[in-house]
């Protein structure tokens, strides 16, 4: 069976391009693949963080993972620093990256450009983050483009480790999704749709209610033809809207094309938004519920237990390869 890695960090509620971009994948692949959903909750804290935020982040994204469909019977789901596999391995990796490829990373130049006292943990995220993934003996990480970089890296750590010392971890490989892997702002359609956005207006929430979502979509950046047309350079603003129509309802986007042919801007955003809202509304409903009851507790309880057993084979033939510890 194929194994797949998926980590979140709980940085702030997910928005709509998470949800269309990634979890709506997920559900599908837990039934044919052995899948583990991480919350990634040490990787936030490479930045500072308030820390009751924080545990209610960690929360409310386990919630959002079980009210979008992942079932705990059929994946595991559990927090990162409640494994302490992951930590422990990601010490290892750290000692076989060198520090002028952390350093390229796109990430660590984009944050830490123009600070002074940047934390040493943005420079050795992607160790971390291998760490996460190869622990499982991973196949398959879906991730959207942004993260493609750190990916690489994770391919090239595991294969020098590999040769350094014993055939021990699995080479994972990334899967982008062809289409929705890139859903753009609302407000900016050249930029992707991000909920550290400060304009608000650009982003949907995955706990927006049903008024804010039409709102919202009613006020999305188009352009003058009034032409419901794809085309991604000329007219990003209506085809990111058509993309996220899509991937909504399941149609083509050559059959929206077709069935707003001579109709305008304004009925065509009154739609997206109503198929948005329908979307939206029973994983809400259902966040809402698991975040009042002790039923997700009980499940985090049972995920973090499954992911120890899976996680402690992998750490400790890491360690014998190195020489860690009395061999037994």
């Amino acid at each position: 069976m194929t194994t797949v890695f998926s980590g979140i960090q709980p940085s702030g509620t997910l928005t709509l391009g998470n949800y269309l971009g990634a979890l709506q994948h997920f559900v599908g692949m837990q039934e044919e693949n052995d899948c583990f959903f991480c919350i990634v909750d040490q990787h936030a804290i490479t930045v500072p963080q308030d820390k009751a935020e924080l545990r209610r982040n960690i929360k409310s994204l386990a919630a959002l993972y079980l009210a979008t469909g992942i079932d705990p019977k059929k994946s595991t789901l559990f927090i990162q620093s409640e494994v302490p596999a992951h930590a422990q391995l990601a010490w290892i990796m750290q000692c076989v990256s060198y520090i002028g490829e952390l350093e390229r990373m796109t990430q660590f130049k984009d944050k830490s450009a123009g600070k002074t006292g940047v934390s040493s943990a943005l420079l050795t995220y992607p160790p971390l983050m291998a760490a996460d993934i190869l622990l499982y003996n991973t196949d398959i990480v879906p991730v959207g483009e942004d993260q493609k970089q750190h990916l690489e890296l994770t391919r090239n750590l595991a294969e020098r480790f590999n040769q350094q010392y014993n055939d021990i971890f699995t080479v994972p490989e990334v899967q982008i999704p062809k289409v929705g892997a890139r859903i753009m702002s609302l407000q900016d359609p050249t930029k992707k749709m991000s909920k550290s956005d400060e304009n608000q207006k650009g982003f949907i929430s995955m706990l927006d209610d049903e008024k804010t979502i039409i709102k919202k979509i009613k006020s999305a950046v188009t352009d003058s033809e009034n032409e419901v047309r794809f085309d991604r350079e000329n007219k990003p603003g209506v085809s990111n809207l058509m993309s996220i129509l899509s991937l909504s309802t399941g149609s083509s986007l050559d059959s929206i094309e077709q069935d707003y042919n001579g109709r305008g801007y304004g009925e065509f955003k009154q739609e997206v938004a109503e198929a948005v809202a329908a979307l939206l509304n029973p994983i809400r409903e259902r966040h809402e519920e698991l975040m009042q009851s002790e039923e997700l507790n009980e499940i985090l309880d049972q995920g973090a237990e499954q992911a120890q057993r899976a996680s402690h084979k992998t750490l400790k033939k890491a360690e014998r390869a190195v020489g860690l510890g009395r061999k037994r």
